[in-house]
């Protein structure tokens, strides 16, 4: 690949471990130079699609257009990577300045009168061209593409939509970069013993580590990553240190001050309704689910609402039980939301009679990682093997090789496991690069997906395992689910590689690869006590089967409310105060008082800075999938049966985008499922009741 005197060679010659980027060869003042350089080489490569005198083709115009802004490509996602995982002051101001840049630059591309005309020639005459289905596939996707971002709309409105675009993203990274700042700036630091009363050895270790990390040498620091706080408020005994964390906690975002948010949500649905008016959609949500399965507003309202009811009835017998449970101990103060966690962990304990402590004696990181490698090999025939000493973005990333059943490579994996104050919160799944098998400009046909995982787990004290939380490992799971749709993919176009699919598809991979982690025989073999190598007692697995679906009412609750939070925002004409709409739709939803929505709007950056907007619902969506397609296997009786698991790799973890979502479900698993299994799932109703009812 060239490069030029502007871009130092190791952001775009990536030529470590199997083309890896060579990531100890790179600083932060490489960055500005090369994106400029890059973004004027891919303006270029566009101006000669644009200009090329020959009739248009699928050749020399979609595929020439997949290939375009290699360099750029290489350049944003060696930025974007360090903006989320491991930033600092000068890759934010750069981010401020970059996100704004990269957005006059598309829209410049999307309104190239000259290139959409090939494009629309191309879509007008797509059923004589004798295309497979994934060209067609990728053709829509470039127009459509195209026409979302104004291309047949008058030169006036091309530009206003212009600075639309451009104000929204610089305002997404604004957002972004102001809950990480609050979440940075806000520790509750302790040292008293009485301070401490509740709290297990493994949450004082992390707090231990976060107040050394904030120069606290020998105290203990709850911050507001959720691998701490969230621990922090199951087991605090003391209320008032839970109140002022958990306000801390959900006020991220909604301090005022140069971190508040409230006004920025403001103006981005304020921009969003009026791209939406000049697009000729009647709302921002439209635009969004055009091209998704739930296709509509209703669809996607339909579901929560069904869920609602039932998870609101189901939250309400829990609550009570906690209220019970506080008078029992001779108190007499309401239940609130910093209290939720703590007395359902003894509820829990009570019911089945284990603790979250006990169980996460038995999660360690090293195990579970090890879990996720041997769920992959067992179903789809891949192995890991780990490559130390190759320098990743940070120290305590992890290089692996992804290899078949013959050895032959077929990805590398990057784990970035621990939490840091320059990371942004949360997981998430993201690439390098993405599979694909056309010929590239250096002679090298297709490319070897490089997928990495982030997570933001507890570091532990040096010398001691990291615990897991049930609820970590899963997430471990679930980001190494999104991994494999990235690694397994087998496409022969960029655009419709791996997750390139519509965003309430996404989760599926995802979310249905969660399952394997409480299939007894894994937990049996990789749930083993951190001291003593034991294996989890069957008494211990069989209470945390039980208890699977505890507390969902609590857990559906929380998600549910603020997915419809989401669809109301986007599915109005304005919103002049956000703040209000989201006290409006919780109270017309009935949100008990002892509960929040998992993400107040000040910090929801799933919507606001994520890429989740109007799209919120998808993980609800794809859980209707997911619970669905893991009945597959449970039908035949084994977790890790060949032919649903090849027809599953084949079907959905393979094709990407190449096919519609609809039709790869319907070709693994022979139909469209209802909702009924995800709702067993939850345990918000049984099947004999959801048979008797006219739903």
């Amino acid at each position: 690949m060239p490069s030029t005197p502007e871009i130092n060679p190791a952001l775009v010659n990536w030529n470590g471990l199997h083309g890896l980027p060579r990531f100890d060869a790179l600083n932060d003042g490489d960055f500005a130079p090369a994106f400029d350089a890059a973004l004027v080489l891919h303006e270029r490569e566009i101006d000669a699609i644009a200009d090329n005198p020959e009739t248009p083709s699928f050749e020399n115009t979609v595929v020439a257009l997949e290939l375009a802004g290699n360099e750029l490509s290489r350049v944003s996602s060696l930025f974007w990577n360090r903006a989320g995982a491991h930033t600092n002051d000068v890759i934010q101001a750069l981010e401020r300045d970059i996100s704004p840049k990269m957005s006059r630059h598309y829209s410049k591309i999307g309104m190239n009168a000259a290139l959409f005309a090939r494009i629309d020639t191309l879509w007008e005459q797509r059923d004589s061209l004798g295309l497979t289905l994934e060209q067609t596939r990728v053709l829509e996707r470039h127009w459509k593409g195209f026409v979302k971002s104004g291309a047949k709309l008058p030169k006036a409105e091309q530009e206003k939509l212009a600075g639309i675009n451009e104000q929204l993203a610089g305002l997404g990274t604004q957002f972004g970069q102001n809950v990480l700042a609050d979440e940075k700036g806000w520790a509750l630091i302790l040292s008293d013993e009485a301070d401490l009363a509740g709290i297990p050895e493994f949450l004082k270790d992390a707090m231990a580590a976060a107040a050394r990390e904030r120069g606290e040498d020998g105290k203990f620091a709850v911050t507001l990553s959720r691998s701490i706080i969230e621990p922090f408020l199951t087991f605090s005994e003391r209320r008032d240190l839970r109140e002022q964390a958990f306000k801390a906690w959900v006020a991220r975002g909604a301090n005022d001050g140069p971190s508040d948010n409230r006004g920025i949500i403001a103006k981005l649905l304020s921009l969003r309704s009026e791209m939406a008016a000049l697009l000729g959609y009647a709302n921002f949500a439209e635009i969004k689910l055009d091209n998704t399965m739930a296709k509509t507003p209703e669809a996607v309202n339909d579901l929560l609402k069904q869920v609602w009811v039932k998870a609101v009835k189901r939250a309400g017998e829990e609550e009570a039980d906690i209220s019970k449970l506080i008078t029992e101990e001779g108190k007499n103060h309401e239940v609130m939301p910093w209290d939720w966690r703590y007395y359902s962990e003894k509820i829990r304990a009570q019911k089945f009679n284990f603790s979250e402590a006990e169980l996460k004696s038995y999660l360690q990181i090293e195990k579970i990682i090890d879990a996720c490698f041997d769920v992959a090999g067992r179903l789809f025939g891949i192995h890991a093997v780990e490559k130390k000493g190759v320098a990743a973005y940070h120290p305590d990333v992890r290089v692996f090789e992804i290899r078949d059943r013959e050895d032959r490579l077929v990805a590398l994996f990057l784990g970035d496991y621990f939490a840091r104050s320059s990371k942004r919160s949360g997981a998430w799944m993201s690439a390098f690069q993405s599979q694909h098998k056309l010929p590239m400009k250096n002679g090298q046909t297709g490319e070897l997906p490089i997928i990495y995982n982030v997570c933001n787990f507890a570091k532990p004290a040096e010398g001691k395992p990291a615990l897991l939380s049930l609820d970590d490992a899963r997430t471990l799971f679930h980001e190494f689910g999104h991994a494999l749709h990235g690694m397994l993919s087998d496409v022969t176009y960029p655009s419709v590689s791996g997750t390139g699919v519509p965003r309430d598809f996404v989760e599926l991979p995802s979310q249905l690869y969660e399952h394997w982690l409480t299939v007894p025989e894994i937990l049996k073999q990789y749930a083993v006590h951190f001291e003593t190598g034991a294996p989890m007692p069957q008494e211990l697995l069989d209470k945390v089967l039980a208890a699977r679906s505890f507390n969902s009412g609590f857990n559906t609750v929380e998600f549910t409310s603020s997915a419809l939070v989401d669809m109301a925002f986007h599915t109005r004409d304005t919103v002049e105060d956000p703040m209000a709409v989201q006290a409006q739709v919780l109270a017309d939803l009935g949100m008990p008082k002892a509960m929040v929505m998992r993400h107040a709007s000040p910090h929801f950056q799933h919507i606001f800075s994520g890429g989740y907007s109007a799209g919120y619902y998808s993980y609800m969506w794809s859980e209707v999938l997911d619970a669905d397609a893991f009945s597959a296997f449970e039908e035949t009786g084994d977790a890790f049966n060949g032919e649903v698991a090849r027809k599953l790799r084949d079907h959905i973890y393979s094709v990407g985008g190449s096919i519609d979502p609809e039709d790869a479900y319907i070709a693994f698993r022979g139909k469209l499922p209802s909702p009924d299994a995800m709702l067993v799932k939850r345990g918000l109703a049984t099947f004999e009741e959801l048979s008797g009812s006219d739903g």
